[in-house]
């Protein structure tokens, strides 16, 4: 039986890094897309929009480059410890993001996550094409998400705990037991019912009553 879910952002909540910006850079569109992204965290631009300009910088990257910007990935502090405590209580640990699944799962699956949810960028021949497959995740799909594995668990939302920084994280956080804003910008701040600004996520176990 599980006892709870705890759902998490990816891009600077579990990592320190924004995979997008790691992909652009060997694109040589990284002042652009970092200047996009820095809009969409903040609520300032649709995130859909957003992250269809951003991987539209990306066309003609080779698909190599998704390991190489996998290989720089920086785990953000406290995120195995959480993992193993989450599991250890009786409760379900997954991530929900705007970032992509061909660096995500690996990832992921090194850490032990339950469940995962990304977009997935178009490949072809070896080459980004510059566009994703299928529906993106955003905000309305980062709630959605939170709902339907709460359901697949047996647990009403009150269950729940969502952890997350942007303006695309705020309407699970809205859905959610228990909203952290971890390092937040600022609409999420405004928002989410804890603020933690130590980049640490071991911090929040005190809040699932996990450690005094």
């Amino acid at each position: 039986m599980t006892r709870f879910l705890v759902l998490l952002d990816v891009d600077s909540t579990l990592i320190e890094d924004e995979v997008i910006e790691l992909l652009a850079e060997a694109a040589g569109s990284l002042d652009r897309v970092a200047e996009i992204t820095s809009a969409a965290m903040n609520g300032e631009v649709d995130f859909e929009a957003s992250l269809l300009a951003r991987v539209k910088t990306l066309a003609g990257l080779p698909e190599r480059e998704l390991e190489h910007a996998g290989r720089r990935i920086r785990v953000t502090e406290g995120a195995e410890e959480l993992i193993s405590a989450v599991h250890a209580a009786g409760g379900r640990i997954g991530v929900v993001s705007g970032g992509f699944h061909q660096v995500i799962d690996p990832l992921a699956a090194a850490l032990g996550l339950d469940r995962w949810r990304a977009n997935n960028l178009e490949i072809s021949e070896g080459t980004l094409t510059g566009r994703v497959v299928g529906r993106v995740i955003d905000a309305r799909a980062k709630a959605e998400t939170l709902r339907e594995w709460a359901a697949i668990y047996g647990l009403e939302l009150r269950q729940t705990v969502a952890i997350g920084d942007g303006a695309n994280d705020l309407p699970m956080m809205k859905a959610t037991g228990l909203s952290v804003g971890f390092d937040a910008k600022a609409p999420v701040r405004d928002e989410a019912d804890v603020i933690m600004d130590v980049r640490d996520l071991s911090q929040v176990l005190p809040l699932l009553g996990l450690r005094g």
